[in-house]
Formats: structure tokens, sequence, C-alpha cells
């Protein structure tokens, strides 16, 4: 440690700090621009100049180490006269147009030029000129004369999003930031480079010119797409969302989120709202009030139960769906006497668990990994903020090895990252590729193999690899969770992560899929999976917050198993499901209710709605409540969804990766399902701005 004095304040402080660490640990504020904690120095701008004895002239405080018995004053008049000096460099250039500007108001060059800029311009040249630039559907470039280099932006898509999509041309004042040769910015984590901006340069195109941000109120939430369970601000205007940006927590998602959780809103003020419930009549839809669709459901399930049985009824809930709305979607399924219920759509093997499959490590530690294995994963595309961590923990020396088909590692930079080694193949050749690898480290420690394998030269490198380093993980993907011989994959990755002390578990695949486990959405005792009730044989069907034809492993065929059924009841935000459905009941999305999500470390994150609902929507927790009161099912009077979250995680969350599966090589192996990155829920496939995106164009699969 190394003490310096800062503004006459001691600090204590790492070696190899700069003044700005020692700055930011005493609470003292030094003006800045191209600096941010979560990227490498580049002292570009110059604004955080700083006074430090017996140095000749102004230092950066951003580039300048602490040394023992250092003198710094932050507030002298020497550093307030070059911080002010640097500030009029800064607006030489920069365009007067605050007042148009969708910046204002949140612009940080604009807040520091009220204390550091001056009253009047000595500048009477012209203002120079920057032509926009067109890069996507997602971020505007179009007055990048505001731009002042900092390089956030370019720091950004090198160091945490992995690629370079932006870059400085020429020097002086004739520099500009731009893509090159007239490329679009791909990123799935793009729009965090918004956020960095420092001035308006870079601004939201879905949310340009549509409100001021002193109108917007702003609500926590937590991401309903993201099994990183991200933390989010929602910002609200005339009861409507305008805008999502990250809320820091540096244990789940630092102070990124993936482009999926910041634009997927658009939908919520789309066309495709359900705002009243609708039942078909003689093949015509028509518009109802909610009691007369109630009864409407209560009576239709209570013949179906009659006549049929209770097994003839079946739930398929989405895994996106909150801990309280799965938890009553499954005590009403029971209440009927039935245990059809599953989230597990893309799923094509339903072994029974002894615990919920949880990541096996906590998110945080994915960034101080130095040995990784990844199977069955688009880690970049599945979970960008997973693979943010991976990444961090890559630029730090990690070796990062993949098992994965050839579609989700298309070329040698799919990943953003340096790979160490890669086995390629369909999903079929998974198992065996583990084996092999198995039986590598099996020769190398003398032990002997799980199964048979070849110790192939891909396999031994692998080995090798994971054999070294202190901290390690195996890591499933949604691929292999999905696989038809998932519990062999999981069997495999457990007896190498023992054999080379790594942690073992799932990168899970919706916002709540580990809470969906947690409370029981998916057979007990021996009812019906997803894959049975999809292949026909229900006389009634609940479909809650999910489409079977787009989320299930299905397909189109789901639409025309369901079409067979005498009743299907969709509860969902948007008019979904319209070809089979025989009710339509509006739920509320996760802005509109309250609710909570169990992200991929098991942590359980609560959220409150941050907009009233739409029209005669109503949140889907309630819906099921009054359904079951109206079907005489009893212990589900619950008044508040405080008090359903107590009643559903009564029972401790046991997390287990562990597996008694026996592990079979010649098991079925037919390729799981997969789904584009932005048609993986309801809500994401009806945001126009995502939809317009290259990942959603070229239909990058999981």
């Amino acid at each position: 440690m190394v003490e310096i004095e800062l503004d006459g304040q001691k600090v204590e402080v790492a070696e190899g700090s700069m003044v700005m660490h020692a700055a930011e640990k005493a609470g003292t504020y030094i003006p800045h621009f191209c600096y941010h904690k979560k990227l490498s120095i580049a002292a570009n701008c110059r604004m955080c100049l700083v006074e430090v004895e017996k140095a000749p002239k102004p230092m950066p405080a951003c580039a300048t180490p602490v040394t023992q018995g250092m003198i710094v004053r932050t507030k002298s008049d020497k550093a307030i006269a070059a911080q002010k000096s640097v500030m009029e460099f800064l607006l030489i250039n920069h365009p007067l147009d605050c007042p148009i500007c969708d910046q204002g108001g949140e612009c940080q060059l604009q807040d520091l030029a009220v204390g550091y800029g001056g009253t009047t311009s000595r500048y009477e040249e012209e203002k120079r000129m920057v032509f926009h630039k067109e890069v996507g559907p997602l971020i505007s470039m179009e007055e990048m004369s505001r731009c002042i280099h900092c390089t956030r932006c370019v720091r950004f898509g090198q160091e945490v999003a992995g690629a370079m999509e932006l870059g400085m041309s020429h020097r002086g004042e004739h520099a500009e930031i731009e893509t090159f040769l007239g490329q679009t910015i791909d990123s799935e984590l793009s729009g965090n480079m918004i956020d960095i901006c420092p001035v308006g340069a870079l601004t939201s195109k879905p949310f340009r010119y549509h409100a001021r941000t002193w109108e917007l109120s702003r609500r926590k939430s937590v991401a309903a797409h993201d099994s990183s369970g991200a933390n989010l601000i929602v910002q609200v205007k005339n009861n409507q969302v305008m805008r999502v940006v990250p809320l820091e927590n540096e244990e789940v998602n630092e102070c990124w989120i993936a482009d999926r959780e910041r634009f997927s809103y658009e939908a919520l003020n789309g066309p495709d709202r359900l705002t009243r419930p609708m039942i078909k009549q003689g093949g015509e839809w028509k518009e109802v009030d909610w009691q007369t669709a109630l009864e409407y459901v209560a009576n239709g399930l209570k013949s179906i139960q009659r006549d049929h049985g209770a097994n003839s009824i079946g739930a398929l809930v989405s895994p996106h769906s909150t801990v309280e709305e799965l938890s009553l979607a499954g005590a009403l399924m029971r209440g009927l006497g039935s245990d059809n219920i599953d989230h597990r759509l893309r799923h094509a093997e339903f072994a029974a668990a002894d615990g919920v499959r949880t990541l096996g490590t906590s998110i945080a530690s994915l960034s101080t990994l130095q040995r990784v294995l990844v199977v069955g994963s688009n880690l970049r595309k599945d979970h960008p903020l997973f693979a943010l961590r991976v990444r961090h923990a890559v630029r730090h020396g990690a070796q990062l090895n993949v098992i994965t088909s050839p579609a989700a590692f298309s070329h040698d930079d799919a990943w953003a990252m340096p790979v160490a080694q890669t086995l390629l193949g369909e999903a079929s050749a998974w198992a065996q590729s583990l084996a092999d690898v198995a039986t590598a480290i099996a020769a190398v420690k003398g032990v002997a193999a799980p199964c048979a394998g070849t110790a192939t030269p891909q396999a031994q490198a692998i080995a090798k690899s994971l054999l070294g380093g202190d901290r390690k993980a195996v890591l499933l993907g949604n691929a292999a969770a999905h696989a038809a011989n998932a519990s062999t994959l999981l069997a495999l990755a457990n007896w190498i992560a023992e054999q080379t002390s790594a942690s073992v578990g799932y990168l899970t695949e919706a916002a709540n899929t580990v809470g969906a486990q947690w409370v029981g959405a998916q057979p007990q005792t021996g009812g019906k999976n997803a894959a049975q009730m999809l292949a026909g044989g229900l006389k009634a069907a609940i479909l809650l917050n999910t489409e079977p034809e787009f989320d299930s492993a299905a397909g189109a065929a789901a639409a025309q198993t369901l079409g067979q059924a005498e009743m299907v009841v969709t509860l969902s935000p948007f008019k979904a499901n319209m070809a089979f459905s025989d009710v339509l009941l509006p739920i509320a999305p996760f802005t509109e209710t309250s609710g909570s999500f169990v992200n991929a470390e098991g942590r359980l994150q609560s959220f409150h709605a941050v907009v009233k609902p739409l029209a005669e929507t109503r949140p889907a927790w309630k819906v099921l409540r009054v359904l079951a009161n109206l079907l005489d099912i009893p212990g589900v009077s619950f008044e508040t969804s405080q008090e359903v979250l107590a009643h559903a995680t009564a029972k401790p969350l046991h997390a287990s990766n562990l597996t008694a599966a026996k592990i079979d090589l010649s098991a079925s192996t037919a390729a799981p399902a997969v789904a584009s990155i932005y048609q993986l829920d309801s809500m994401v496939r009806r945001a126009p701005s995502l939809q317009l995106t290259a990942d959603a164009r070229q239909g990058v699969t999981a």
C-alpha cells in the first residue's frame, strides 16, 4: 500500500494505482470525461488535471501513478485554472445545440461546463462539422460534431464487448469516431456505448426525441430476458416505459446490460398488446369483461375435468414468468388433480433432478476464472453478460475451451475473445467429445475413465488446460440443457469437474429458469412433460406467457396439436396463439406487475410494477388466484404478491448439479431446439428495433 496526501487528507491505495483511484477512495470528485472505472486509461481529455507538488505542470489524475508521500491538490488555483483551460478547448468546436440535444439534462459536458466553462467564448473561427453516420437500428450517430474524442465507445467495444466496431480516423481537427467500410454496430452489448458517452454524440435511436430526461420517473426493476438477473432502471413518462438503462450492481451486471434488456420495451407500447379479455365464438374473436372470461374458463375446465379426467388438462408455462406466477400455476393444476405442468418447452430430455440446476458458482466469480470449459452454448449471444465476465478473465490470462456446434462458432472471433481449444460438432457429438476429454484426463491422473473415449490431440489439449490453474468451471449452455442426452452431458461434466477441481453448472436459459425449478413448475409425481403435452392428448391447455409455436422444441407442430384440444386458454400481454386459442386473458408484463426472478446463480430478486397495467390488463398472479377461487381450489387466497412469494419459497432452494444418471453414449441424440437471440420470448419478438439488427436478420442461433 502507498500513502499519499490528497487535499490535506491521508489516503492509502494499492501500489500501481492512479491519483484518480485515490480520489475515488477518498470520496473526492475530480472532473473527467475519458476516464471510466471499467475501461483502460486513455488520458485523452485532460479534464482531470490536478496539481502535484514538485511537478512542473498540472498532471492528469487518471494517468499519474501514486508514489509514497505524494501531495496532490485537486482544488487549488493551479488545478482549477488548468481544468478551465481544458474546458475552453473542449467547447471550441462543440455545437451550441443543447436545446435540441437528446443528452440535455444528463450530459456530463453540460454539467461540467457550468462549473468550469466561461461565460463567453474567445473562439471566433468557424466550428468544425462532422457528418452523421448510419450504424444500425439501435444507436444514433446523427450529431457527431458533439464528439469530444474521449474514445470511451472505442475502448468499450475493444475491451468489454470484445469487438472493436468503432475507431478514430484522421488526426487533429479532422479526427472522427466512426465504423469503417460503412459497417454497422452489431454487438449484443452495443447500447452500453450510449450510457458511457459523456456528450450527445451517441444516443438511443428508439428513444430519440421521445422525452426529456427531467420528465422521466426512474424506477428499479430486474431483467426479464436474461438469466443474469441484470438490475435495471426503467424510465417512465405518462404511464409509458420510455427507456431502460442499467442499475449498477457489481455482483450481478456491474454497470452493463444486454441490448435485449435495453430495447425490448418497445413491445410494451406496440400495437400487438392485448388490452381486454377475448373469447372466440363461431370462429370470431369478441371482447368480453373479466367476469365473463374467467367464468367461461372455469366452467370449461370443470366440464373437461368431469368428462375426461384431470390428467387431460395441462399447463405450458414460460420460464420468463415470475416465481409468483409459476407457483400459482402449479397450485392451480395440482388443485385440479393434474401434475401436467412444465416450463421446459425447448427440452428434448426430461430426467428427474435431485435439486435445482444452477450456475454452480457466483456470477462475479466468472471474472476471476483461470480455466473454463463451455459445452453446448453460443456464449456471446446466449448470455452476453456472462460472456463479458469470461472475456475479462481471458484478457487476464484465463484459458477458454469450447465444445459446441459449428453454427455457434462460425469463425475464429465469433465469441469476440481468444479461445484456447475448440471441439466443434453437432449436438450428437458432444457426449463423445466430453468422453474424449475425460479419457485424456484419466490417462494423466492414472484413474479409470468413466466411459469409452479417445484421447485425441484436441481432447488432450483441453485436459491439459483444465488440469492447470486454480479457479475453474465447466459450464453447460442452453443447447446442452435442451439436448436429448442432457443427463449424459451433465454426468460427464461432473466427472471432469471432480477430477480437475472445477465447479460445474448450467448457464440457464431464461430470467427465471432456476425459480421455475424451485417452485415445481414441472411434473413432480409423474405428470406429462412439455414434449408429451405437445405430442397430443390434452383436452384443455393453459398457456402462461408462452407461444409454443416459437418457444418449444415442437415448433410449428405445436399449433396443430393444440388446435385439436377442446379448450386452449392463453394468458399473455400480447395477442398471441390466436389461431388455436379459445380464450385470451391479458396479463401484465414484468413492467406492470410486482414479482420475483431467480437468476442463474440462485439469487432471488423482487421488483415492483413501474407503470400501471395497460387498459384491462391484470397481473397474472391475480388472474390465476381468481381462477383458482372459481374452481374451489383451497389455499390460494393471497392478497399480495409478497404473500405468494413467501408461500412459494417456504421450501429452501436446494441447488445441486449432481446427477446419478448412467453415462450412455448411444442414447438418443436428436438435435436440440434453437432460436435466434431476438426470438426467445414474446416481448423481444415484438420489439421493432431489435428485429432490425444483424443478429435478428441472420437468425443467430443459441
